[in-house]
């Protein structure tokens, strides 16, 4: 499992981008962006469990990543990857960040998003 402060801290440290939370209506919604052109590579949000399937009471929080779609089809067997939530399905996915997921195949995947958002 990983949490959103671990990710902003991987992205800040690779990277050298801090969150940038751009809605009024959504204060806990980041964007990491690229410094350069401000392209998303990145964007967490906390969700209702039932709006992505998942059973439960409350939110999860997520981290929507662009992605090959070949790599798409491959992730979307792993628990916690879905299509991506308010995203293009064929190019983003969804992790679910309380997922087991492997921590480092989600760094992979972040460096994977911030290469494809160049």
């Amino acid at each position: 499992m990983i949490n959103r402060d671990e990710i902003f801290d991987y992205a800040k440290k690779k990277f050298h981008t801090e969150p940038d939370y751009p809605w009024v209506k959504f204060p806990n919604y980041a964007v990491l962006r690229h410094n350069g052109n401000g392209k998303w590579y990145g964007l967490i949000m906390n969700v209702l469990r039932t709006k992505l399937g998942l059973s439960g009471e409350g939110s999860v929080d997520i981290i929507n990543l662009k992605c090959d779609p070949e790599l798409i089809s491959l992730l979307r067997n792993e628990q916690g990857i879905l299509p991506a939530y308010h995203m293009n399905k064929e190019h983003w996915i969804t992790i679910v960040l309380d997922c087991p997921f492997p921590k480092e195949e989600i760094y992979k995947l972040i460096n994977f998003s911030y290469d494809l958002t160049k």
